[in-house]
């Protein structure tokens, strides 16, 4: 096994991989023809989003998150935690929570995206090294 997808429903598909292409620099990998499915090139895990309406004509009842209550997040890493805030608020994201230096040796910020999935944008922990 292993993770293929995190998928997104959102409202609009294609204005969703438009923000995050502005907002955090990631290319589209694919947009259906229907506009219903789309991803983002993230490396081998994939970032996706399917239109709430697809899912809900496949018997789903997808809800809509709630940024004062969220149940996940996902986390964009960056050396430049403040530009890379910047960026995403000039895209039209809403800051929850402004650059800050944390505890455990990390610069963390948090935004929502337009349908108000909460998103980390963080640095390398101190002492450990990124992946990539």
């Amino acid at each position: 096994m292993k993770l293929r997808y995190t998928i997104f429903y959102v409202e609009d598909v294609a204005a969703t991989l438009a923000f995050f292409n502005r907002a955090f620099g990631l290319e589209t990998g694919f947009l259906h023809e229907s506009k219903d499915y789309g991803e983002l090139v993230t490396g081998e895990t994939k970032l996706a989003f399917s239109s709430r309406a697809l899912m809900t004509s496949l018997g789903k009842s997808p809800l809509v998150p709630d940024p004062q209550r969220p149940t996940f997040e996902i986390a964009f890493e960056t050396d430049d935690v403040a530009a890379a805030l910047e960026r995403a608020r000039e895209a039209g994201a809403t800051v929850v929570q402004e650059v800050r230096e944390e505890a455990w040796g990390q610069t963390t910020a948090y935004v929502t995206d337009p349908d108000g999935y909460l998103i980390e944008i963080c640095s390398p922990v101190s002492g450990t090294a990124s992946p990539d």
